[in-house]
């Protein structure tokens, strides 16, 4: 959709929501992880899920190669990330559900923006498509989904987040971001956003003390609250 046939204005100070998609839309990273440790014990390097979680949540394994060469000794060949992406999508078609409370917010939060809310993700976008048809949200982004596979560098850096903003028409530094992971806030930040981070605890999930650290000033643990926060809070200055 146009950017200018979207409202200027919302019962908000910010101009634009860009949301992440894993974690935060959906609770896809317990299952896309344990396909990732699956296959990298398959080939010498066991984790337990936790440390799995811990070394890869938030990040493009892409773009990981290196480390996993590192680890495995052997190379990351695209035959194995299409292996890799084809399994995960398989688990991802049986097994995702959306993140409590997250299909709800995201309505309230599209109607009251006049739809200028974008959905900006690290992961490949037949991923991000694909999630967000499954727990039925892809309507209120559709036009508006950018993925970091896309763009010259993907997330902790903000390319994903500027393009949203910008595709939008809104200034970044009146962008509120949604993210649940220190990568994600990173990119966040760094676009001049607001980042709102969600922190329900639980693996997948960055803890609230991380994105504390980080200087993400805003921090939740139910999507429910999300719109009244947007409504509430001011974008940091930049």
């Amino acid at each position: 959709m146009p950017h200018s046939s979207l409202p200027t204005l919302s019962p908000s100070p910010f101009q634009a929501v860009l949301f992440d998609c894993d974690g935060v839309l959906v609770d896809s990273e317990p299952i896309t992880n344990g396909v990732l440790r699956d296959m990298l014990e398959e080939r010498g390097w066991t984790l337990t899920a936790d440390e799995c979680m811990r070394i890869f949540v938030g990040k493009a394994v892409k773009d990981e190669a290196a480390l996993i060469a590192e680890r495995t000794g052997s190379p990351v060949t695209a035959e194995w990330l299409q292996g890799f992406w084809a399994r995960r999508n398989v688990e991802l078609e049986r097994r995702l559900v959306a993140i409590p409370g997250a299909p709800e917010a995201v309505r309230a939060i599209h109607a009251a923006f006049g739809g200028r809310i974008a959905c900006a993700s690290g992961a490949d976008r037949l991923k991000v498509e694909m999630q967000l048809q499954k727990v039925g949200l892809h309507d209120c982004f559709d036009g508006r989904i950018f993925s970091g596979h896309e763009m010259p560098r993907s997330k902790p850096a903000p390319d994903v987040y500027l393009a949203a903003a910008a595709a939008l028409g809104a200034d970044p530094h009146r962008c509120a971001v949604v993210e649940d992971t220190v990568t994600g806030a990173t990119a966040g930040l760094a676009a001049g956003a607001t980042v709102f981070g969600y922190c329900p605890g639980g693996p997948g999930h960055s803890a609230a003390q991380e994105m504390q650290a980080l200087g993400v000033q805003v921090l939740f643990h139910d999507m429910a609250a999300l719109p009244g926060l947007l409504r509430a809070e001011s974008p940091v200055s930049g």
